[in-house]
């Protein structure tokens, strides 16, 4: 088990580096978001050198396991296990080294967990702003705004609901909802209840938070806010442009106006993400899946979440798909951590005769 922790933890920094590090100078796919002169996601480069920016990354990185490693021994957790559970929360891995996983543990360290999943879903450059005292690049940047929007307002509206419907307290709604939210959206896959034992509106609206996923430069997975938050920009912009067919509009991340070609891209890999999802979902119902395992199984490969809805849901596993169905579910996860085209172009013909 502490194997099993330490390697997600490892692959959770691996994913930053990536990101952050070596992906924009290969101007591989959404990665682009991170080229200074497009969109000035980062308003400037970390470091001058690829060694120091990884060195500043794993500092803020260790830097973080550290201070919750502390706090969940604090919560009366023992250091192994307050080790493995900081190594699935910062790493956005999820596995836990009990049976009932974060709900086994009190309230301080589901609050705890809560939080520092949180922190994990945010784009890392910003924890180094943030270190930097370059406060208004936090305080203006779109994805991040957006991204704590959506978990506000769904884990309040969760909240509420559960408040009502269930025999709880307050605080139990509120902690209920926003571990789960956020456990999802980030793509932790930590859990504290059976969300499927809710009204059903609700875990539908999980299951769409499945599509969000966290922040760009995360250790998080999914689809990522910042591409949602252009896609709707967009949208907007076409009908602005039907109604002033003259305008000159730009659709403009953190006040930067973004290059319509990497719009394209953008819209392109939802479009391809959406896709993939369908066609998987019909694969998984020909395997003899019901319609909700067979939804929810691929789309929380795809996202590296972990639980889905129907029998892979929290209180499930995937031990009842066909063996070619963990196959492909398998590759869906490959496919969806590593961002669909580094993996799809590997099938294109002129690739390899490049």
């Amino acid at each position: 088990m502490f194997w099993r922790s330490l390697t997600h933890w490892l692959g959770g920094m691996g994913i930053i580096l990536l990101v952050v590090s070596i992906f924009p100078i290969l101007k591989i796919g959404g990665y682009r978001l991170f080229k200074t002169e497009e969109t000035g996601f980062i308003h400037d480069k970390l470091t001058p050198k690829i060694a120091d920016t990884a060195r500043n990354l794993w500092g803020i990185y260790i830097a973080l396991t550290f201070m919750e490693v502390i706090l969940l021994q604090l919560g009366g957790v023992n250091f192994y296990e307050s080790l493995c559970h900081t190594f699935g929360t910062v790493a956005t891995g999820g596995f836990s080294t009990k049976n009932g996983s974060i709900g086994y543990y009190s309230s301080y360290v589901q609050y705890i967990v809560l939080i520092f999943m949180l922190l994990s879903g945010i784009n890392f450059s910003l924890h180094y702003f943030l270190l930097r005292g370059k406060f208004k690049r936090i305080f203006s940047d779109d994805e991040l705004k957006t991204y704590l929007f959506i978990i506000v307002f769904t884990g309040l509206f969760i909240s509420i609901i559960l408040f009502f419907k269930q025999d709880i307290s307050f605080e139990e709604a509120f902690r209920k909802s926003f571990f789960q939210v956020i456990s999802i959206i980030t793509a932790t896959g930590y859990t504290t209840s059976d969300y499927l034992k809710w009204p059903e509106y609700i875990w539908i609206i999980i299951f769409m938070l499945m599509f969000v996923g966290a922040c760009i430069g995360s250790t998080g997975g999914g689809i990522k806010v910042v591409r949602h938050v252009v896609a709707f920009k967009s949208i907007l912009r076409l009908f602005k442009k039907l109604i002033h067919p003259n305008s000159i509009i730009h659709v403009r991340i953190n006040n930067k106006p973004m290059d319509n070609d990497l719009i394209n891209s953008i819209v392109s890999f939802i479009t391809l993400y959406l896709l993939i999802f369908v066609v998987g979902s019909v694969f998984m119902t020909f395997l003899g899946l019901d319609p909700k395992t067979a939804v929810g199984s691929v789309i929380t490969t795809m996202g590296g979440i972990g639980p889905g809805i129907g029998a892979v849901g929290p209180a499930g596993n995937f031990a009842g798909i066909p063996q070619i169905g963990k196959l492909f579910l398998s590759f869906l996860m490959i496919l969806g951590r590593l961002e669909l085209m580094t993996v799809l172009v590997l099938f294109t013909p002129s690739f390899w005769r490049k």
